[in-house]
């Protein structure tokens, strides 16, 4: 109880330093006396209230241990923080040995980490440059909470403090409907169980089926992609149909050849004999198509003839 109203997470602080600071301090030389002296005057102060809240929190564990009550202060260990959203503004997160805490901004946030049954990270994929975090509360009636926007690169010193804090995790590409998965899990009696209810069919355990978010879509985007693929390899139009007409033309032409000297060799020629008689074909083929080409000209010079004939017989 603070005053009248009944409280779970209580801090107390204290500035360090000043929370303004004169315009004329930023003037000074770094070698001023009196920049020097308020450097002194700063560091023993932190100093003092330090060892006053070392103080201070003896004397409450104390005062606790005497009402039979177990009390224990926590201390966030800064080289793990990172920075998120959990709230509607990025802030500095820091894990604790007990909780996950942002204490600087307010609205403060505090996790229990006695509280929470799973973490499930979203929007992990190779394209995007940030993810979300979901702590599931074990009490399924309550919403989970979430912080949002945090860096790719923190992600394994994350779920390496989770492994080390031995607290489940799962990952997946997509954002969840959180509600309505809240309300089913709520309401599933044997959800840590890995069978139905008639004992025979088998099921993911616990949180295990969030790892099948998204890989139906997965699969379904490779599939659409082969057969993009396969389309336009395989195209159906009037290119592709007489590119394949060319090909099996050439195909015969390189046949009928392999054919003709399978027959040469089997006439018992050598490559000289052949020579001899591909030369001797290409002149007869050559003398055959200047015949073909002699006979139009005879035919045109005789027609030529007779008609010039029929003229002078009429002129005379």
């Amino acid at each position: 109880m603070v005053g009248k109203k009944r409280q779970l997470d209580i801090q107390f602080l204290t500035e360090v330093v000043d929370a303004s600071q004169t315009v004329d301090a930023g003037r000074r030389s770094m070698y001023d006396p009196d920049e020097m002296d308020d450097e002194n005057r700063e560091r023993m102060l932190r100093k003092k209230l330090n060892q006053a809240f070392k103080e201070f929190c003896k004397k409450v564990e104390a005062v606790a241990k005497k009402n039979n009550f177990s009390l224990e202060f926590d201390i966030p260990y800064r080289d793990l923080g990172f920075m998120g959203n959990p709230h509607k503004e990025m802030v500095f997160v820091q894990p604790t040995l007990n909780c996950l805490v942002n204490i600087t901004e307010t609205p403060f946030f505090v996790v229990d980490l006695a509280d929470v049954d799973h973490v499930h990270f979203e929007r992990i994929t190779y394209m995007s440059k940030a993810f979300d975090v979901v702590l599931i509360n074990k009490d399924f009636s309550k919403q989970p909470w979430r912080i949002d926007m945090i860096d790719n690169s923190d992600k394994d010193a994350i779920q390496e403090w989770l492994t080390d804090m031995e607290i489940t995790y799962t990952q997946g590409p997509m954002n969840l409907n959180w509600k309505s998965i809240m309300n089913t899990v709520g309401s599933d009696d044997r959800f840590y169980m890995n069978t139905e209810e008639d004992e025979v069919t088998e099921k993911e355990a616990g949180w295990e089926f969030l790892r099948l978010y998204g890989r139906d879509d997965e699969s379904d985007g490779d599939e659409d992609e082969d057969d993009s693929g396969y389309s336009e390899k395989g195209g159906s139009g009037p290119e592709s149909e007489e590119d394949e007409e060319s090909n099996f033309d050439s195909e015969e032409e390189d046949e009928s050849d392999f054919d003709a000297d399978e027959e040469l060799e089997e006439q018992g020629m050598d490559w000289e004999d052949m020579e001899r008689q591909a030369i001797a074909d290409d002149r007869r083929r050559g003398q055959d198509a200047g015949n073909d080409g002699e006979q139009p000209r005879k035919r045109r010079a005789r027609m030529s003839g007779d008609s010039g004939g029929g003229g002078r017989s009429r002129g005379s």
